[in-house]
Formats: C-alpha cells, sequence, structure tokens
C-alpha cells in the first residue's frame, strides 16, 4: 500500500504527574507504533523511550521493501529493545521491574505485520466495523478465556492492571506476530489502555466512523478518555490507507 497517512498523539491524562507512554510516526519508513512504559516514573518512561528509539533505529538500517523483511525487523525490533531495556536494569537495580506493553505494525506492499506485547491494543477499522486485533496479555483476560469471569466483570476487577506479558521483564520474549492485507480506507488505530480503560469499542467505533481528519481524530479520542476520567496516560496513532 503505497498511500498511508499517519497521525498520533500522547496526553497525561488528568491523574499522573508524568507520562510513561510514548510514540512514533515514521511514513517515511512505513511503520508506526505505541509502547507503555510500567515500573514507576522515571523507570516507566524509560522503558517506553527504549522501545521506540530501538525502533526507529532497526527500520532506519534496512528498508522494509517486502512483507517478509518487514516480519524479521518487527521482531528484531522487539528483541533488541528487549535486549536493551534488560540491560538498562542490570546498569541500574532501582529501576528494577520496568518494562513496557508495546505495539508496532510495519507496512509493505498491500500487507502488514503487527508486533503485539501486552494491555495496548491494535484495532483495525474497515467498512464501517471495528475489529481488534490484538489480544490482550493479562489476567483478566486470561480469566475471560477460561470462562470464569466475563468482560463486563473484567472492567472493575480489582486485578485488572495484571500484564502477563511485556517488553524487558525476561529474556525470552513471547511475542504476538499477525500478518494480515490493508485494502483502500482501512484505519489502523493503536493506543495505550489509557484510551480502552476509558472508552468501550462502540464509543471507538463512532469516532473511526466520523468525517473528522486523522489528526482530530486522534484529539477527540484522547478528549474522550479524558472525559470519562482520564485515570491514565492516553496515547494515540491511526495510520489510515488511501
Amino acid at each position: 500500500m503505497s498511500n498511508i497517512v499517519f497521525s498520533g498523539n500522547s496526553d497525561v491524562g488528568l491523574r499522573r504527574s508524568n507520562n510513561e507512554d510514548a510514540f512514533v510516526v515514521r511514513p517515511d519508513l512505513g511503520f508506526f507504533a505505541v509502547a507503555d512504559g510500567m515500573g514507576g516514573a522515571a523507570a516507566g518512561e524509560e522503558a517506553s523511550r527504549i522501545f521506540i528509539e530501538t525502533a526507529q533505529e532497526v527500520f532506519s538500517d534496512a528498508c522494509s521493501d517486502s512483507e517478509e523483511q518487514s516480519f524479521k525487523l518487527v521482531q528484531r525490533a522487539f528483541a533488541l529493545a528487549n535486549e536493551r531495556i534488560l540491560g538498562h536494569v542490570k546498569n541500574n537495580p532501582d529501576h528494577e521491574g520496568m518494562g513496557c506493553t508495546a505495539e508496532l505494525i510495519a507496512f509493505s506492499g498491500n500487507g502488514y505485520v503487527l508486533g503485539h506485547m501486552g494491555d495496548s491494543r491494535t484495532y483495525r477499522f474497515r467498512n464501517g466495523r471495528l475489529k481488534q486485533l490484538s489480544k490482550d496479555h493479562s489476567f483478566v483476560q486470561d480469566q475471560i478465556d477460561q470462562g470464569l469471569i466475563t468482560p463486563a466483570e473484567a472492567k472493575n476487577h480489582r486485578m485488572r492492571n495484571i500484564v502477563l506479558r511485556a517488553v524487558g521483564v525476561k529474556e525470552s520474549l513471547a511475542l504476538d506476530l499477525i500478518r494480515g492485507k490493508a485494502v483502500s480506507g482501512d484505519l489502523f488505530l493503536l493506543c495505550s489502555d489509557g484510551l480502552t480503560d476509558m472508552v468501550d469499542d462502540s464509543s471507538i467505533e463512532e469516532v473511526c466512523c466520523s468525517k473528522s481528519t486523522l489528526s482530530q481524530k486522534t484529539d477527540q479520542f484522547i478528549e474522550l478518555a479524558k472525559s470519562a476520567g482520564g485515570y491514565d496516560n492516553i496515547t494515540v496513532a491511526l495510520a489510515q490507507t488511501l
């Protein structure tokens, strides 16, 4: 897909004093990404920064001119970021427990490759319908999968913030890699849980349906999350195929 437009923004929200999220949109390199740091204050910010900077470095050093190459670059970005965050913790023991959730999509031709770890999410909006492409790596999602709780119960579960997979936490990297084909008019949404914890899928779909520009939609998502309480940092990145 040769013509893709991107937009992204991040907001600290209404309850946090610092922003542990980070994002990048690189139409020139054919990829975009969102990372949500964990580990508190400086450590969380550092983890998400390392992931985003590593992704830019990996894609700048090689050309993703085929889907297979994109696949390898997405893998490489996650693996190298994981290695670097673990190395940072080794050199800074007071940052023990830091890491980040992350979403990264790379486009090549009419295909895309999605890398996903954690409870940040990736959606695709096509022909008026919203579809979640990623699956949360979280305690409550695991409970839903086992039939122990309902999605509605998960929303207010006391352990809803427990993430089961993240970048920079373990040497072995359990990364979800998803391939797909993009068609003209597809809208891809990458976001931190600061959006999805506050805004339900039907409201997200409404914004996607609107005639607003991509930049306006990005800001509308952030305002919706803030209007609902803005308890966490909110980061949204959009890509639309033309």
